[in-house]
């Protein structure tokens, strides 16, 4: 289905455009800038994620635009934000306000955040897309080279990186009180009933005439729609979203990337359900192994989603929850018993000491000081989210391979000796929507 505006859109775009474009574009950006210094926000993807962002984005700045494939979701922001101008395609919306958009927020199903953050920030405006930063490891890699080039401000919606109880856990483990940490274990109780995982796709129905079908499909391969897909279920299928990992993995495994700074594993290798490589398995349990790096030992990390957990001793008698992480040190096991980091203890025992460590404003916050001149978001795509983001996917590409162990070759982005993996790292797009 073509992008159709409605009169509503174009004559707003339009009015707004003409304006700017009369004297200029960098004339016109120079003049709004400096009657209003507060930044001015395009939201692509109002529903869901989306829709928590409008509030801190409309307290801290201007929202001028929105975009969303769904009618029945744009009316309805519309409402709230009546002088923000709609689309839906993001496409057209940064083309046509191009002079009027300082920042962008990306929080579209996983597959579109790639060519939304990239465009956007090509353009030169300042990006925060929502975890995880993109589906596939290429895309990951390449987001970091246009943000190191653009220079712009950048920040993943990763909410735990803020917080106050991750980053003293991150700076008590980093002093070496406990010992080396030596092995990470991270779960989730994801998918499961949050989404389905591991079935044949659903019977396809006719496209509600809300929808933009084709351009929620944005990159990925053309199929039929059909509920489940559109608003939700799309993270159980490999062409939309990214699973388990991509949900959760960005929060749990947050914690033992800051402190250890687990970037670049060696290999990987996944016990799976089975899968079609059309929906993820329904359970997954991937271990990735570490170099030493800066100082600190080998790491292995052992993740489990769909249920699976790891062996109730290394919690020292504690329940485990949906969702949390423990952190195998020489001295002690700490546990954290939350996906964002939160409550970080000895397991078995007591509290961690504070120590000190550098406070975040606020998570939205932290964004948007950026992007205004301020110090880099510790969410920055090219120092600290990218890195996390192709941690996180590697993990799915041993789920690809479902069983077979994979040496990784972290800096040409290849699996070794395996050529046939790299259609997984760098997928074919659709015309129109390259990065």
């Amino acid at each position: 289905m073509a992008f159709k505006p409605t009169r509503r859109d174009v004559l707003k775009a339009s009015v707004a455009a003409a304006a700017g474009l009369a004297a200029g574009p960098k004339a016109f950006a120079q003049a709004r800038r400096g009657a209003n210094e507060r930044l001015q926000f395009a939201m692509i993807g109002v529903g869901g994620r989306g829709g928590a962002h409008l509030k801190p984005a409309a307290e801290l700045g201007e929202i001028v635009a929105l975009c969303d494939i769904d009618a029945t979701t744009r009316t309805k922001v519309l409402a709230d934000y009546p002088n923000a101008a709609a689309f839906a395609d993001f496409r057209e919306m940064l083309e046509t306000l191009r002079g009027q958009i300082d920042a962008v927020v990306v929080a579209t199903p996983d597959h579109v955040h790639a060519p939304a953050s990239a465009m956007a920030m090509k353009m030169g405006k300042h990006v925060y897309c929502e975890k995880p930063l993109t589906r596939t490891l290429g895309e990951a890699r390449r987001l970091q080279e246009i943000a190191k080039r653009a220079g712009v401000a950048t920040q993943m919606g990763n909410q735990g990186t803020a917080s106050d109880d991750l980053r003293n856990a991150a700076a008590v483990i980093q002093t070496g009180m406990f010992g080396a940490v030596t092995e990470v274990h991270c779960w989730t109780d994801r998918a499961g009933g949050w989404w389905p995982q591991g079935v044949e796709r659903p019977e396809p129905k006719p496209v509600p005439e809300t929808v933009a079908w084709d351009l929620w499909l944005g990159p990925s391969p053309e199929r039929p729609y059909a509920p489940g897909y559109h608003p939700f279920a799309w993270r159980g299928w490999w062409d939309f979203g990214s699973g388990a990992l991509g949900d959760i993995g960005c929060h749990c495994m947050n914690l033992p990337f800051w402190a250890l700074d687990l970037r670049e594993p060696t290999a990987v290798q996944s016990e799976t359900s089975g899968h079609n490589k059309d929906s993820y398995p329904s359970w997954s349990i991937v271990k990735m192994e570490f170099p030493e790096r800066n100082g600190r030992p080998p790491v292995t990390l052992t993740w489990y989603d769909g249920g699976k957990k790891p062996p109730a001793e290394l919690a020292n008698g504690e329940a485990l929850g949906g969702n949390g992480c423990i952190l195998v040190c020489e001295h002690a096991n700490l546990h954290a018993p939350a996906e964002y980091g939160s409550n970080c203890h000895i397991a078995g025992g007591g509290g961690l000491p504070t120590v000190e460590f550098e406070k975040s404003p606020g998570h939205f916050k932290e964004f948007v000081v950026a992007a205004s001149g301020g110090p880099r978001s510790k969410g920055d795509i090219v120092a600290y989210s990218g890195p996390l983001t192709e941690t996180v996917l590697m993990g799915n590409l041993a789920v690809w391979a479902s069983g077979e162990r994979l040496e990784w070759d972290a800096r040409r982005l290849r699996v070794k000796g395996r050529p046939e993996f790299d259609k997984v790292i760098h997928p074919t797009y659709r015309a129109g929507w390259m990065l």
